[in-house]
């Protein structure tokens, strides 16, 4: 990767990574093309509770996920930094690598809506462009809180090309597959066993369950 190939950050905790979040990077890969999809998963997040697989496990587990997909690749800088991983902070990391890389950073319709809750949020869109994976036909920008209104109206693109040509600033909306998937749904059922267990196995990577069985994890 060049120091001006602009790169796209999906956090989460990935407790346990699914699907959802594979496709989820899958469709940010498509829509910035020119984009390196960084996973960045989280040590301590601090707007849930802790995960319920280690740090390791879950690194573990994402790394196979994304084992065969060419192009995504994992940050684990927020895991070993350790503490509240806090996304301004992973964020000024990356900006001080490389001052004028794009970054772009990757938020599901709801996760931008509650973005103001966040540390130093209003900092955040002078780090990174800001990349809405929202579902077709949801009208996530008619319900955003007053505090959003500024940012959205000032720095909204419809051109993904205007996220390569600047290193922050621009908000563009990704068109994302609906995906029904719920990591805490997925831990719930594989906890109850039996046939909810089995339920939930095509909701994970294969290589993903195959850990996940081996080392029981999230068993009751």
């Amino acid at each position: 990767m060049t120091p001006s190939q602009p790169v796209a950050l999906l956090g989460g905790t990935f407790d346990p990574v699914h699907i959802g979040h594979v496709g989820l990077a899958d469709d940010a890969q498509r829509a910035i093309r020119s984009a390196d999809v960084r996973l960045v998963p989280a040590a301590d997040p601090p707007h849930r509770p802790p995960p319920g697989a280690s740090a390791a496990h879950r690194l573990a587990m994402l790394k196979l996920a994304v084992d065969r997909h060419e192009g995504l690749d994992i940050d684990a800088r927020e895991i070993a930094r350790g503490g509240k991983s806090y996304t301004v902070l992973t964020l000024e990391e990356l900006r001080a690598e490389a001052p004028t890389r794009p970054l772009i950073l990757v938020l599901g319709a709801d996760a931008f809506r509650g973005l103001p809750t966040w540390r130093r949020w209003e900092d955040i869109p002078k780090l990174a462009h800001i990349a809405v994976a929202a579902r077709p036909g949801d009208p996530f920008h008619t319900a955003l809180p007053d505090a959003l209104l500024p940012y959205w109206s000032a720095r909204r693109t419809s051109s993904p090309s205007d996220l390569i040509g600047a290193p922050a600033g621009r908000i563009y909306v990704v068109p994302s597959v609906a995906r029904d998937v719920s990591a805490s749904a997925i831990r719930a059922a594989l906890s109850r066993g039996g046939e909810a267990r089995e339920a939930v196995r095509a909701l994970l990577p294969p290589a993903v369950w195959d850990y996940i069985d081996s080392h029981r994890l999230y068993a009751a």
